[in-house]
Formats: structure tokens, C-alpha cells, sequence
């Protein structure tokens, strides 16, 4: 997936990349797999913030989709790959040859025309689904289930990827995009490939319109507000942040601060911690 560029006619475009949208299917949703999503501005039930700097944006559909992939053993055609604005990734619209439509996540190499299936065992190729315990080791996969039944968690944004690593004992071990190594299942379900739209991390978003089209207000530094405000604030002139550290506006440490658990009971599962990058 390429990123494209502009000249620098204004300011806003000098720093600006989109990604190239020119390998999707030029079609609207389908219409019986959306469902309305009503904003919450960071709100709460009793419309108090709990989350700072959301609001706004432009309206989304949310588009339904199939992160269990539980129709065994019938092939399905890649009829569409689509835009999301729920997510990163791209998705595809499979059609299954008793009629049904479904939306997955897209693995990079998907084309339109495509078969692809899910089922215990399959064909190792990007877009089929299968069982953990049946996927050959060292295999890239996503869309990984963390419990069996429940549908994919793990690695669904663009561009990432795992590898099952080993099998030993009813488990499979799986190193995460972080670098984590986490046991799975091998009753668990994933999907052969890498998510697409592997650029994404790379598009820069060169002016404030766009992250407030994305629902993203301004967030303001703690170091310019005034005491009553922040922790950070207040002082004559440029104040550093000081004794005991970088701070949340409510007083808890930030920046680095480990607020997972001890002994929390996924830490079994748990082989390496993820790797500083």
C-alpha cells in the first residue's frame, strides 16, 4: 500500500500524507451490514467527561464484522475490499456460496475474486481461518482469539502480524507485534497473513482539520495551565515539572507509570513482557 503526497500549495499540505486509496472497490457499504453509532464526546451516562479531548468528528456507520469466522468449511469470494472508518485496517466483503454476506479484516495480498475459507483445518493462505492447532509453526497470522468461540483480539490493526512460534501442551505460543510472547489456546481460531494497509502508520497528518474530523479535540500541556488546573502548572516563566514527576490533572503518576495489576490472572499466559521499542 503506497502513501501519497502533496505539493506544498498551503501550509497544511506541506507536511500532509494520505494513504492511496486507489486498490479499493470504488462501492458504498453494504447496506444490511451496518449499524448506527451515536456519539458520546468522551461522556459518560450522567454526561460527565471521563475521557478528555474527544468530541466532534464526522459521522460513521459502524460496519458489523466477522471477527469469529465460525461458517466451517463453505468457501466464500472476495466480492469488495473497503474503506473502514472504525479502524485502521481494511475490510473485505465476502460473499459464501449459500448467499451470505459477512465483512472480515482484510489481510494484506487480498484481492477481489479471491476465495477464501475458515474451518478446523484449511490451506495455509492469506485471508483462510483455522485452528491454532492445525496452522504449521512459524506461520504469520491475526485476528487471534484469546479464548475459543470468543472471536479475534488480537493483532487487528494495520499492518500487524504475529507468528506462532511452538505448541506444547494444549497452548500455543505466539509472539505479539509488541514482542510479548503470549500462550493461546490451540483450540483458539486465527487467520493466515498480515492485516492490510501496512502503511498506515506512516501517513502524517500535516494539520489540526483532520484530527478534528477523526473526533479529537486540542489537548493543552499541564505546564501552561495554572495550579488550580494541573499539577505541572503555574511559575513565573517556562517552569520544568519537577519533584516527584510527570503527573495526571488529578495527581497520578504518568509517563512510564506501571498501573497493571500484580498476579493478574492472564500472567500465566504470559512468556516475555513486550519489548521496549
Amino acid at each position: 500500500m503506497a502513501i501519497k503526497s502533496f505539493k506544498p500549495t498551503t501550509p497544511g499540505r506541506r507536511g500532509m500524507s494520505v494513504t492511496d486509496y486507489s486498490v479499493l472497490s470504488k462501492v458504498e457499504p453494504e447496506k444490511s451490514l451496518l449499524e448506527p453509532m451515536k456519539k458520546h464526546a468522551g461522556r459518560n451516562n450522567q454526561g460527565r467527561i471521563t475521557v478528555r479531548q474527544h468530541g466532534g468528528g464526522n459521522r460513521r456507520k459502524y460496519r458489523v464484522i466477522d471477527f469469529r469466522r465460525n461458517k466451517f468449511d463453505v468457501p466464500a469470494t472476495v466480492e469488495t475490499i473497503e474503506y473502514d472508518p472504525n479502524r485502521t485496517a481494511f475490510i473485505a466483503l465476502v460473499k459464501y456460496e449459500d448467499g451470505e454476506k459477512r465483512y472480515i479484516l482484510a489481510p494484506a495480498g487480498l484481492k477481489v475474486g479471491d476465495t477464501i475459507v475458515s474451518g478446523e483445518r484449511t490451506d495455509v493462505l492469506p485471508g483462510n481461518a483455522m485452528l491454532l492447532e492445525n496452522i504449521p509453526v512459524g506461520t504469520v497470522i491475526h485476528n487471534v482469539e484469546l479464548n475459543p468461540g470468543r472471536g479475534g483480539q488480537l493483532i487487528r490493526s494495520a499492518g500487524n502480524m504475529g507468528q506462532l512460534m511452538s505448541k506444547e501442551g494444549g497452548k500455543a505460543l505466539i509472539r505479539l507485534p509488541s514482542g510479548e510472547l503470549r500462550y493461546v489456546s490451540l483450540k483458539c481460531m486465527a487467520t493466515i497473513g498480515q492485516v492490510s494497509n501496512e502503511d498506515s502508520a506512516n501517513v502524517k497528518i500535516g494539520k489540526a482539520g483532520r484530527s478534528r474530523h477523526m473526533g479529537k479535540r486540542p489537548q493543552v500541556r499541564g505546564v501552561v495551565m495554572n495550579p488550580v488546573d494541573h499539577p505541572h502548572g503555574g511559575g513565573e516563566g517556562k517552569s520544568p515539572i519537577g519533584h516527584p514527576g510527570p503527573l495526571t490533572p488529578w495527581g497520578k503518576p504518568t509517563l512510564g507509570y506501571k498501573t497493571r495489576k500484580k498476579n493478574s490472572r492472564t500472567d500465566k499466559n504470559i512468556l516475555r513482557r513486550a519489548t521496549k521499542k
